[in-house]
């Protein structure tokens, strides 16, 4: 199958039909990303504090993102001991895996993860299919064009929140810390049948409804759709597939960063029926050793988060992909202060 490219408020389980988006009106705005006017600002502005998720045009990374394609389709229709032979752990939660749970429930998907592959003590850590020459070549030049474009989108989110001085220093997204993923969506399960005994069953939605707990997220998505956000205004809508953009979505991070000035993205994908999805998520997060909290010009009028630190509350959410620990993952609003 060739992949069509794409340059690239919780409601519970079980309402999982289509989002909407009202006739001739945006709702997920267009950025431009090479030089942002006063208008997009305003416009993504609004958007982050409805529901967290915009699109940037003028990105400039055209040329890897078809190669990349072009190597995502090659791993996941490859052979499945290709896959299978670097199968992730707990103890190395890297590399590829085909069962991993969203509110307690096993997603519809298979993925690849991996992480800063130019820096050693992190390399070291990944785990590259050793049938497949050029992989890891490609994945390493996409890391680093999605990196570059995460610093210049934060400085876009930053100047739409109109943060000065100090504070634009206090939001820092670290490559060496975040991650990047291929997902791969078929029809149907994605484990074989003779590999299912034991395991959760399959959630309502392809992945179920959650946040990303880093700072922001850059996603390229083919044209398959599928992806739905929920608006504080408008309940669940779309996020459409558009040539030529890639999806950027906020964290738990931005969120309590900005005192609760914009939303976590809430974000869910929807079963595939006709035609399998692939999306490829650049997890972006803060320095390993970050503490985060309101920032001071946001929260005049009272700090709404008690200070966390980011390695607490990640490997709390990462130990949860492994197993239902009968209780819903860690969540930002754990760390709500209540009056």
């Amino acid at each position: 199958m060739q992949i069509q490219r794409s340059g690239a408020c919780f409601r519970p389980p079980g309402t999982a039909g289509r989002g909407w988006q009202p006739e001739g009106v945006s709702l997920v705005p267009t950025i431009d990303a090479a030089a942002p006017s006063r208008t997009d600002l305003r416009a993504l502005d609004a958007a982050c504090r409805d529901h967290g998720f915009f699109l940037l045009a003028n990105h400039g990374l055209d040329d890897v993102l078809a190669r990349t394609w072009r190597e995502t389709e090659r791993f996941f229709d490859a052979p499945r001991d290709v896959r299978t032979e670097i199968m992730r752990d707990r103890d190395n939660p890297l590399g590829y895996f085909d069962r991993e749970l969203t509110k307690r429930k096993r997603d519809h998907k298979e993925v690849f993860d991996f992480v800063d592959p130019k820096f050693a003590p992190s390399d070291a850590r990944n785990r590259w299919p050793t049938r497949l020459p050029g992989f890891r070549d490609t994945m390493s030049e996409l890391y680093d064009a999605l990196s570059d474009l995460t610093d210049r989108t934060l400085g876009i989110v930053l100047d739409a929140l109109d943060l000065r001085g100090d504070d634009r220093k206090v939001v820092v997204c670290d490559r060496r810390g975040s991650m990047l993923r291929l997902n791969h969506y078929p029809v149907g399960d994605p484990v074989p049948d003779y590999e299912r005994q034991g395991l959760a069953e399959l959630g309502p939605t392809a992945l179920g409804y959650h946040t990303d707990p880093g700072i922001i997220t850059l996603l390229i998505q083919d044209d398959t759709g599928g992806l739905q956000t929920e608006s504080h205004q408008h309940g669940w809508i779309d996020v459409p597939p558009q040539p030529g953009t890639i999806v950027v979505n906020l964290g738990d991070c931005m969120q309590a960063y900005t005192n609760d000035r914009y939303r976590a993205a809430v974000h869910r994908v929807v079963p595939m029926t006709k035609r399998r999805r692939f999306s490829i998520p650049y997890f972006s997060n803060p320095p390993r050793n970050a503490v985060v909290a309101p920032l001071a010009a946001l929260s005049r009028d009272g700090e709404r988060y008690r200070a966390f630190a980011w390695r607490e509350f990640m490997d709390a959410r990462a130990y949860d992909n492994f197993a239902d620990l009968g209780a819903d993952d860690a969540q930002v609003s754990d760390y709500r202060i209540v009056n």
